[in-house]
């Protein structure tokens, strides 16, 4: 059974005139109708009463068009949704966000996406380090990555999304929590909180940060992640700089101050470099667009 039968039975069907149908259908009326008998003889079954005066479907026909409609409307949701997805216009994206991005971009990227490319479904993959994301991106885990750079091995794109201040983080109870503004130089003697993982992106730019201001952070205790870190701080177990964004994370005992010379962190929006993947070049476009200031990084 060919779907080309099924649509002209279903046009025979609705007008119960062959010379209508087959205008309809911009096809020769014996054609259509040695197609209808071909149909008939597959099913084993008549479809229509034909007369000299009129053409009318039979209980078995009756039921087939009701089964028709169903299925041609099924190949049409089908073949527009398949559409829809080589255009890249709807699927599925799986997306990592590193530490506290999760808070300050996840909210405005997810609006954007909806708004923009409303069949498309976000998997969203939460507090994930560079390695991770690095990872996760090559082996197909990922599609799309918001991480700090660099990037980790080969075959990764990144572009900036974001250049944010580094601040401090102190429990509320610290000498330091009733300064507006602190000075580097003025953590010289403090124990500090950091990332667990060896290749934190934080922990090398607070480390370049303190070694130009003459002095090595003591690192008394790691965190896997920014809401562990977080805790370790309000429980007066040290200090930690990290991203303006971790003041997003409500804690109750944590404060943060303005640091007048720890410089500055990149995000950045990361995928698999030289892919064919018109879905995460949709998505991508929505995020650069969500996120103007956008400007180019490195390749790695």
């Amino acid at each position: 059974m060919e779907l080309r039968h099924l649509r002209y039975f279903a046009a025979v069907a609705q007008t119960c005139h062959f010379g209508q149908a087959a205008e309809r259908l911009h096809v020769a009326q014996p054609a259509l109708s040695y197609a209808i008998r071909q149909l008939e003889a597959e099913l084993d079954t008549t479809l229509f009463n034909r007369t000299t005066r009129q053409v009318s479907l039979t209980a078995a026909g009756e039921y087939l068009q009701d089964q028709v409609a169903r299925i041609l409307a099924d190949v049409e949701d089908a073949v527009r949704g398949v559409r829809r997805v080589a255009a890249g216009r709807s699927g599925r994206i799986r997306l990592g966000l590193t530490g506290t991005a999760a808070l300050s971009h996840l909210p405005r990227i997810a609006r954007m996406v909806q708004a923009e490319l409303p069949g498309v479904d976000l998997e969203i993959q939460a507090d994930l380090l560079t390695p991770a994301h690095c990872d996760g991106l090559r082996s197909g885990a990922l599609d799309l990555g918001v991480l700090r750079p660099p990037a980790i091995g080969e075959g990764l794109e990144l572009r900036t999304i974001a250049v944010e201040p580094l601040v401090l983080a102190v429990s509320a109870d610290h000498r330091l929590a009733v300064e507006p503004v602190v000075s580097l130089a003025d953590l010289r003697n403090e124990k500090f909180v950091a990332y667990q993982s060896r290749e934190s992106a934080v922990n090398d730019t607070v480390l370049r940060a303190c070694r130009a201001v003459g002095f090595v952070p003591q690192r008394e205790h790691l965190a896997s992640g920014t809401a562990v870190l977080l805790g370790l701080i309000a429980a007066g177990l040290g200090v930690a700089v990290v991203p303006e964004s971790a003041r997003r994370v409500p804690l109750e005992g944590v404060v943060f101050r303005d640091l007048l010379d720890a410089g500055t962190i990149e995000l950045a929006l990361a995928w698999r470099s030289g892919e064919d993947a018109p879905l995460v070049d949709a998505v991508r476009a929505v995020i650069q667009d969500a996120f103007p200031a956008l400007q180019p990084g490195g390749v790695r």
